[in-house]
């Protein structure tokens, strides 16, 4: 019984899926705030394209 519980503590094959679960979990989180700040910037520029859209007149 000690040494199966002595194989699981030696054994790193978990330690490396916590790894990528980290990674993972910091690319996402970083995917989130890209996202975020692109769409508050650019919220501005389409309701300015808006205006002047729906100010012209076709044909002129």
């Amino acid at each position: 019984m000690l040494n199966k519980i002595k194989r699981f503590l030696e054994r790193e094959d978990g330690a490396v899926t916590v790894d990528w679960v980290v990674l993972t979990a910091a690319v996402v989180a970083l995917a989130g705030a890209a996202f975020t700040a692109i769409q508050e910037g650019s919220g501005g520029v389409g309701v300015s394209v808006g205006e002047y859209l729906t100010d012209i007149t076709p044909g002129e």
